[in-house]
């Protein structure tokens, strides 16, 4: 298995933590099991992961991604890339999907042109024939803002020592990790925002179910956290701003990787009567390095966050029964989307690393 840092803005990682399943309530059906512990993730996640390397193709050889996701009791989805894996070369199209189950050998994907067989870190691909193809390799990919320290001027909202940045109730891990559920004390305003989240393990849930948490800016605007690793990245997906704008590429790790948001934003302008709105408000968002949104604008508040106004809000990253996990949460005041990095022509990563490189590791 091979460790890798992603070629274009991105690369990600794999760390971990503790919980046990979710009670049921009485007369409900039991809710999906969330495990926030690898070592008790079982085979089915040892398998699921990143897979990359060439294959043989018409035009010769090509580099391709592969993403294995569990769907829990020996069952399987992935996707084969060509290009690579998102955000790393990867494009939407073409994707191919497979499908498969995880018995005592290998567990064997089968697609509409490809096959994939999947042993001890190694996928091997065939055609249709059967046919060997190439080879891809299991890697482990880590955003190069995970880890990163606050600039002079930050705000320090969580560095697993204390809640006290945040309003009662707030709560922590034995282990110094933030519980989802935590409510800023202070509002904010146009602000530059970093911090590190985890999704645990929910394989035989689904949809909105699965590792379901958020950014709420100002309790307005939500920047969605999900796992939606393998997915398309739909506007109610992870890096959505919920229900109104999909990310430009889903640049999603599975599940129990450290995971990093790097967030600029502008809030909206209204005129002295506090109800006319003349200019919407403005986000910048890094995934885990990667760009999915550029200077966009916001143009309403998202699902269920509050009516828009002129005054400040609290940041709130919201509960939604799962157990998502953060850290290494700061805020810079007054940073908004115009100081955004340059996320266009050939000194994309060179700008941004310019512009990160006082809070690096």
């Amino acid at each position: 298995m091979r460790r890798v840092w992603m070629r274009s803005f991105a690369s990600l990682g794999i760390l971990a933590v503790c919980a046990a399943p979710l009670a049921a309530q009485p007369g409900r059906p039991p809710r999906p099991v969330a495990i926030t512990d690898p070592a008790e993730a079982g085979r089915d996640y040892a398998l699921q992961g990143e897979y990359a390397g060439w294959v043989q193709a018409d035009c010769g050889w090509q580099y391709v991604g592969l993403q294995v996701v569990t769907l829990g009791e020996g069952q399987f989805e992935a996707v084969l890339y060509s290009g690579g894996l998102p955000g790393n070369g990867g494009s939407r199209q073409p994707r191919e999907k497979l499908t498969g189950r995880a018995a005592d050998g290998p567990l064997v994907l089968q697609g509409p042109t490809s096959q994939v067989a999947i042993q001890a870190g190694e996928a091997q691909v065939y055609d249709r024939d059967q046919q060997p193809k190439g080879r891809l390799e299991k890697v482990v990919r880590y955003s190069p803002t995970l880890g990163l320290a606050p600039p002079p001027g930050a705000i320090i909202l969580f560095d697993g020592r204390s809640t006290e940045a945040f309003q009662p109730g707030a709560k922590m891990t034995d282990d110094g990790l933030l519980l989802a559920g935590a409510t800023t004390r202070m509002p904010v305003g146009a602000f530059r925002l970093h911090l590190e989240f985890r999704t645990p393990l929910m394989p035989t849930a689904r949809g909105q179910a699965r590792g379901n948490s958020g950014v709420y800016i100002q309790r307005r605007y939500e920047v969605q956290i999900l796992d939606s690793f393998g997915l398309e990245g739909a506007f109610n997906e992870c890096g959505a701003l919920y229900r109104q704008t999909p990310p430009l590429i889903n640049a999603c790790l599975p599940p129990l990787a450290w995971q990093t948001y790097d967030i600029w934003f502008t809030p909206p302008v209204f005129a002295a009567d506090g109800k006319t709105k003349l200019a919407s408000a403005r986000i910048t968002v890094l995934h885990n390095g990667v760009p999915i949104h550029v200077h966009r604008e916001i143009t309403a508040k998202t699902g269920g966050g509050q009516p828009e106004g002129p005054q400040p809000l609290p940041l709130l990253l919201q509960d939604h029964g799962n157990p998502v996990h953060f850290r290494n949460v700061w805020l810079v005041p007054g940073e908004g989307d115009e100081w955004a990095p340059s996320t266009s022509g050939p000194s994309v990563r060179r700008g941004l690393l310019r512009r990160i490189a006082f809070g690096r590791r």
